[in-house]
């Protein structure tokens, strides 16, 4: 048995890639080799992930809470609760042109600690946490503080004003190449949520900034690998929710202060749900003569026969379903004695008109031009869904991604949980901007839509349900980038010794159907299903993992996540692989935290691994259960 000292000494290596699967040799992912410790992660947080603080002196009257510079805005919920007024002040941009409020800017704060804990606190900071158990666990593992790299944004601002405004597009392309120099290796990028758009958006912005002969070049060379975790790749519904009534965030303020702020960010339409049978055409052949561009250089976007023959725009349903005033002219919500003052004759029964519209009809643009005449925010909107995404010159975000030109991609979501998936508006009689209300909402769940009033809804559900936040039809688009034999292999999350992972190889994957395996499911057991290349692109390697009962907001803090980033890790670097992907035949405990106490056995539980080890301050028998000194050893079980 190898001492303590040699033990820790190994484990202390091996933990310092967690968070930096690599793919060498063994024909998974390029040629590049040398010491794995040089590598960098860099980590682009999702919408709301990222503290604002405040930028100018602002006196906030009926209030003692002022804010000065370097002061939290996002968040703040002390000043938030006590001025909510001179707080919505810093937060507020310009609908038409993005700028500040002429009383107060706010601007994004820089390092991990901006996008670790929003509003830190005894008891503010665990309900705002974010990337924080992700950077313990790096700190845990002896990982350089050198290593992470934070790249916090303006969740506020459109792609073409982050670049505009706070040159963000070029700095990441700066922070990249200084991680190279500094560390002298590539780096794997960790994106969540919006964060993905973020970076789809830069890879975009890149073939602009570099030759096309080198920009694959220089992918290889600075990204080794990306891991879009919780990735909204058609959008989410919840935006158009937000644009229409508001989105709080969890926030003491109501749903009518919420919209005013959240649809004076360009960016609430960034994820926009659009239709997947749409795209605008690649800008990247600018670079050479004959482009299909239009005049202005703009986007050229058209849609194939299959929106037009089938529907819903590849979503299970219609996402809006809203009632239109039949009379012009009081409002987006005329009130009962304004509708009895008017001449009703020539309308028939004065009834309100309903229509539905597709993910497409939304992004765009056809839903918002509809009630443009009710509503006075939707001149705005319009406004910035034209000019910041339509007629961007270097990306339409709203139309599907392609696999990006990168050696390895893992794509990381959480399924079934209940998910928004369609809403029904009606006028609510109220002044903008709380004019609409919704009647009701449509859930995808288990394999079946179904209303909040519990009646089934016709449509195209898929064959699990999202995140809580994010349809499955917009997490699972990746599935698309995986190769044309694909390896299904389910696993409990938990422990476990092998008895109930389910095996399907080569399988057969075709464009833009889901991949759907012929497995069984234990009741109150939470799975893992990967989906893994067994003949791939050639050069690339992609992988999907879907993870019940993750939460889109949750599941960059899912323990489960960051065990099975580590062992296709010390898989992946290790000599004596002779596979693509880790196995995952067996999960013994794989820290002390791993270990707890079998009542029904009098002992630790997984006895190979654990054992009982009393250290001061334990307070219960599971505490005192802790790895052997030799459990190292039990990493060869996956190779």
């Amino acid at each position: 048995m190898r001492g303590p000292s040699y033990n820790h000494h190994v484990t202390a290596i091996l933990l310092l890639l967690l968070l930096l699967p690599l793919f060498h040799g063994h024909g998974v992912g390029g040629d590049w080799s040398g010491d794995y410790s040089k590598l960098s992660g860099i980590i682009i947080p999702g919408l709301a992930s990222t503290q604002l603080r405040a930028w100018s002196i602002l006196d906030c009257p009926y209030s003692p809470l002022d804010f000065n510079p370097l002061d939290l805005v996002w968040l703040d919920s002390t000043k938030l609760l006590s001025a909510v007024n001179c707080w919505l002040k810093c937060m507020l941009l310009d609908p038409y042109n993005q700028t500040d409020h002429p009383e107060c800017k706010s601007r994004p704060d820089s390092g991990l600690s901006a996008i670790t804990e929003l509003d830190p606190g005894y008891i503010t900071g665990p309900l705002s946490s974010v990337w924080k158990e992700w950077v313990k666990w790096c700190i845990e593992f002896g990982i350089e503080a050198n290593a992470i790299i934070a790249v916090p944004y303006d969740w506020r601002l459109s792609p073409s004003m982050l670049e505009e405004r706070d040159l963000y597009f070029h700095k990441l392309k700066l922070t990249f190449e200084t991680a190279l120099k500094l560390r002298g290796g590539p780096s794997v990028v960790f994106a969540h949520s919006l964060g993905n758009h973020v970076f789809r958006y830069f890879l975009e912005w890149l073939k602009q900034e570099i030759a096309p002969k080198h920009y694959i070049q220089w992918l290889d060379e600075h990204i080794h690998a990306y891991f879009a975790v919780g990735a909204p790749l058609l959008g989410a519904i919840e935006t158009v929710k937000g644009t229409l009534s508001g989105l709080t965030f969890g926030l003491p303020i109501s749903e009518g202060t919420a919209r005013l702020m959240v649809n004076s960010f360009a960016s609430s339409l960034w994820m926009m749900p659009f239709s997947k049978y749409c795209r605008a055409e690649n800008t990247y052949w600018k670079h050479f003569s004959g482009g299909n561009m239009d005049k202005r250089g703009h986007n050229m976007y058209h849609c194939d026969e299959r929106e037009f023959q089938l529907n819903f725009s590849g979503w299970p349903t219609n996402i809006i379903n809203i009632e239109i005033p039949s009379i012009r002219g009081f409002g987006a919500y005329p009130s009962v004695t304004e509708i009895a003052e008017a001449n009703l004759s020539s309308i028939e029964c004065g009834l309100p008109t309903q229509l539905s519209f597709s993910a497409r009809e939304i992004s765009d643009g056809t839903f918002f031009k509809a009630i443009e005449d009710y509503d006075p925010d939707i001149k705005r909107i319009l406004h910035q869904l034209k000019t910041l995404y339509h007629d961007d010159p270097v990306l339409n975000p709203l139309s599907p991604w392609d696999r990006p030109p990168l050696k390895n991609i893992f794509c990381i979501y959480g399924t079934d949980l209940k998910t928004e998936v369609g809403y029904y508006f009606a006028p609510s009689g109220k002044p903008y901007p709380d004019n609409w209300i919704i009647t009701d909402v449509i859930y995808e769940i288990e394999g079946s839509l179904f209303s909040r009033s519990g009646n089934l809804v016709e449509g195209n559900p898929g064959a699990s349900s999202g995140d809580e936040t994010v349809p499955y039809h917009s997490l699972s688009w990746c599935k698309n980038w995986l190769g044309p034999k694909v390896n299904i292999t389910r696993a409990p999350q938990s422990e476990h010794d092998g008895s109930d992972v389910q095996v399907e190889l080569n399988v057969e994957h075709h464009h833009e159907e889901d991949i759907l395996p012929n497995m069984t499911r234990l009741p109150r057991v939470k799975y893992i299903t990967y989906y893994e290349d067994s003949e791939s692109i050639p050069g690339k390697r992609t992988a999907v993992w879907e993870i019940d009962k993750a939460n889109h907001r949750n599941i960059v803090r899912s323990p489960v996540l960051m065990r099975e980033l580590w062992l296709q890790m010390w898989h992946d670097i290790h000599p004596d692989a002779t596979s693509k992907f880790v196995t995952k035949a067996k999960r013994g405990p794989l820290r002390d935290e791993d270990c707890y106490w079998d009542y029904g056995k009098a002992r630790c539980a997984w006895a190979e691994y654990c054992e009982y080890r009393y250290l001061f301050g334990d307070v219960h028998l599971g505490q005192s259960c802790r790895l052997k000194n030799s459990s190292a050893n039990l990493l060869s079980h996956y190779l």
